[in-house]
């Protein structure tokens, strides 16, 4: 190996380390992939200037090494995917199960949450082209070349199908198959018709045999906490995963393209704004006073603006539906925890759209008409996924472009800017889960009068 390479694995070796002992401590996990950011960046720059005019061979034969660490961190990330889709749907139906005595309201609140995700979604379609945003200079490399020749071979398959035959390979005939095949929406789709049968018959066994109760419930926990913090510990690597990707992109773009990220920040809060409109024209339809509501759910919104967490607002909302909007108490609670993690408007609909209509052009994707309504699918479908976990806009996003064949490199690059954009997702979650109290309210007190 020569020296010159040497040197410069050794020089990344060494940011690496600054990176570990500058990131110890409760530094949140956005300023970590930032400074992660910063170091690829700058060694990434550092490469392009000493050796792109006269030794280019230097560049690739670094990036050799280098991107066993982004590759391998890229890997770890799909690995997750599909048993988070596994376990979070399973854990989703049985916290949707704990709420049957309130059947009609929970069914209410849901429908209103999914169709504001979906929704969502159509509007960051728009957004997207509006501003026309592409993340041509983020994503590139024979990864995604490879992510496109499984696309299309997908694509394929599912064009070759005509009428009720397309609906046949969503039934896996073997669920562990479905699951070492990964990534596309029809695996997801057939993991996720599997955890939702599954989840059905677990409640229906419980209630059978109360005895098991406790023991599912403990089991249950215990599956999703081990798998949490597995989950924990791989972002943990988030930081070095996007060192190393960051030096193979900055090899080849110029630091203009670094500040085409502003732009996107801008279009997101633009999206945001225009769902806080649609939920607007919802309260204006079924007659209740916007200067009522926004004046009510202000300090709501406040709150969720300056903490970046749905849950912390759960108290002050139930007691907001309740005393300014008016919310029988039984649908405010059902309201905020179901608003809490499902059909969360901002992390589930709008920001894993965008990325995924930005993504698709790098690897030559067409966005037509059944791509678009694939994706909406999707979303809607994942805006369930991510409920019986959590896990926001990060998991929902690699759960959406993973299912539509794209690659997921994006999802770890603006891990940093998620706190700016976060800002304005958390109100407009919130936003959305008083939404659907307010409208469930009103819809089943004219239905008992």
């Amino acid at each position: 190996m020569p020296y010159t390479i040497i040197a410069n694995l050794a020089v990344f070796v060494v940011l690496v380390i600054i990176l570990l002992k500058l990131s110890k401590g409760e530094m949140e996990l956005s300023r970590k992939v930032l400074m992660g950011l910063v170091g690829g960046v700058v060694f990434g720059f550092g490469l392009q200037g000493l050796y792109s005019v006269k030794s280019p061979a230097v560049i690739i034969s670094t990036l050799e090494w280098t991107n066993v660490v982004a590759n391998s961190y890229i890997s770890l990330l799909y690995m997750i995917i599909m048993p988070l889709i596994l376990i979070s749907m399973i854990a989703a139906i049985v916290r949707f199960d704990l709420i049957t005595s309130l059947r009609k309201v929970s069914s209410s609140v849901i429908a209103v949450l999914l169709f504001t995700t979906i929704l969502s979604s159509i509007v960051a379609i728009g957004v997207i082209d509006i501003f026309s945003l592409s993340a041509v200079s983020l994503v590139s490399g024979d990864q995604e070349v490879a992510r496109l020749v499984s696309f299309e071979s997908r694509q394929a398959r599912i064009e070759g199908l005509s009428g009720s035959s397309m609906l046949d390979p969503f039934i896996s005939k073997n669920m562990f198959s479905s699951l070492a095949d990964g990534a596309g929406f029809v695996f997801t789709i057939s993991v996720t018709i599997f955890a939702t049968l599954f989840g059905i018959a677990a409640c229906k066994f419980v209630k059978e045999n109360p005895g098991h109760e406790v023991a599912f419930s403990k089991g249950l926990d215990l599956i999703c906490g081990i798998f949490m913090k597995m989950v924990q510990m791989i972002m943990s690597l988030m930081p070095y995963g996007v060192m190393a990707l960051m030096a193979r992109i900055a090899t080849s773009i110029n630091i203009s393209d670094i500040f085409y990220l502003f732009k996107f920040i801008a279009a997101s809060f633009v999206a945001v704004g225009i769902v806080f409109l649609v939920h607007g024209v919802f309260l204006i339809v079924i007659g209740f006073s916007l200067k009522r509501f926004f004046n009510g759910v202000f300090s709501v919104l406040t709150i969720a603006f300056k903490t970046r967490s749905s849950a912390a607002c759960i108290p002050l909302n139930v007691e907001v539906q309740i005393d300014k909007l008016g919310v029988p108490k039984g649908i405010a609670k059902v309201a905020v925890s179901l608003g809490a993690s499902l059909g969360q408007n901002g992390c589930a609909g709008i920001y894993p759209t965008m990325l995924a209509l930005m993504v698709a052009p790098t690897i030559g994707v067409e966005v037509d008409f059944q791509f678009l309504v694939m994706l909406v699918g999707i979303v809607a479908i994942t805006s369930f996924i991510i409920a019986g976990v959590g896990g926001g806009a990060t998991f929902a996003s690699l759960i959406v472009l993973s299912a539509m064949g794209l690659p997921i490199v994006i999802v770890p690059l603006l891990i940093f800017i998620e706190p700016l954009i976060d800002m304005g997702r958390t109100p407009l979650n919130v936003n959305g889960s008083m939404t659907a109290g307010v409208i469930t309210g009103r819809f089943l007190n004219k239905e008992r009068a």
